[in-house]
């Protein structure tokens, strides 16, 4: 199953970027977005059921802002927007969605950037939040796949300039020390396990040649349940695709 995690900073402004041929020429099963910053009766959503996908929309309440999105060839036994009812926690800014597959659960993850200070303490209060509600889910739900943008670089060689970041957010000890303890619920950096080289970056700054000349960071991740590490094909970043200020990731999974 090839499955794809996008933030597109815009679902309308990537569409005429040329977002649709680029998503039929991926040919993949899964499509995760994030920051759609769009309610649905804005999307053409034809265009991409035309594709072949059934979509799922998850809308921040605040018009224009966050939000994230699924698109997936196979219909879901289930679809959960935001949180499980029972963990009674409400999602006002569309950033979890999730869709139950036969074999695998597929998440796509949009965490708070900590950009304006007062911010931060809200990130970091939010990603608490939803590491408990992880832990809670894997307990139902063990085959998670969780794609998305994290906001965080998580070590040193996923950041152009270390030093000159480590006191900005996406970079903080606590931010980074979150993302370790998260992993330790049970899953792999899937772009880490099959990749150890530098300079591979999801997102870059609009200002400037910081793209051409790939000063970036990595905070788009896709995190699987350790325990299918075995079934991980390939982990690749999609540099080339510029519908956006971040750039896909992909992963196949065998699900066979």
């Amino acid at each position: 199953m090839k499955i794809i995690s996008y933030n597109l900073n815009g679902v309308r402004a990537a569409i005429n970027k040329g977002l649709i041929e680029w998503l039929k020429a991926s040919q993949a099963d899964v499509v995760c977005f994030q920051e759609i910053k769009a309610i649905k009766s804005q999307i053409p959503v034809a265009l991409f059921e035309d594709l072949g996908y059934h979509t799922y929309w998850h809308s921040a309440e605040k018009k224009g802002y966050s939000g994230t999105a699924i698109l997936s060839k196979q219909k879901p036994t289930q679809v959960v927007y935001g949180y499980e009812p029972a963990y009674n926690r409400a999602d006002e800014e569309g950033r979890v969605l999730r869709i139950d597959l036969p074999a695998l659960s597929v998440m796509s993850l949009y965490i708070p950037s900590g950009t304006r200070e007062e911010r931060i303490s809200f990130k970091m209060d939010w990603m608490a939040q939803f590491h408990a509600y992880i832990a809670d889910l894997k307990q139902t739900q063990p085959n998670l796949l969780i794609g998305g943008d994290y906001n965080i670089c998580h070590e040193a060689i996923d950041i152009h300039n270390p030093k000159a970041n480590v006191k900005t957010s996406g970079f903080l000890p606590e931010e980074r020390a979150w993302l370790t303890e998260f992993l330790g619920l049970g899953f792999i950096d899937t772009f880490r396990h099959l990749n150890k080289e530098a300079h591979n970056y999801t997102w870059w700054s609009q200002m400037g040649t910081a793209r051409e000349r790939n000063l970036g960071w990595r905070i788009d991740y896709w995190l699987l349940s350790e325990h299918l590490a075995q079934k991980l094909q390939r982990a690749v970043i999609l540099p080339e695709a510029r519908h956006s200020d971040h750039c896909p990731i992909l992963v196949e999974v065998d699900t066979e």
